[in-house]
């Protein structure tokens, strides 16, 4: 279970009715903690690329860092590298600029 996901509204124009989702996530955002980073970056790395997620990011809110990925021909791949107050435009939200900052208050 991912700590946030999102679809592209044309793989899923509607939500389920129940709690189960059956099609894959385009973007899954996971927040690391002490007790959770290596799963999240192991596991569910390995588990997120099998299934063929296409966006991947990482959060640490202790660094105050985000982590972007976007999945190569099954492997991942680093889209961009952020922290502090940096202003954030990454797949799959490059349309949009992201105030960093506002995550750490």
């Amino acid at each position: 279970m991912p700590d946030i996901a999102g679809w592209k509204r044309e793989r899923m124009p509607v939500l389920p009715q129940d709690h189960r989702f059956e099609i894959v996530p385009d973007w899954v955002c996971e927040v690391l903690s002490p007790s959770t980073q290596r799963k999240d970056r192991v596991i569910k790395r390995k588990t997120y690329a099998r299934y063929g997620l296409k966006f991947l990011w990482l959060i640490d809110p202790w660094s105050r860092i985000l982590e972007s990925y976007h999945l190569d021909d099954g492997h991942w791949a680093v889209s961009g590298l952020f922290q502090d107050q940096d202003e954030v435009s990454t797949p799959p939200f490059d349309a949009v600029v992201i105030a960093l900052g506002d995550l750490w208050q």
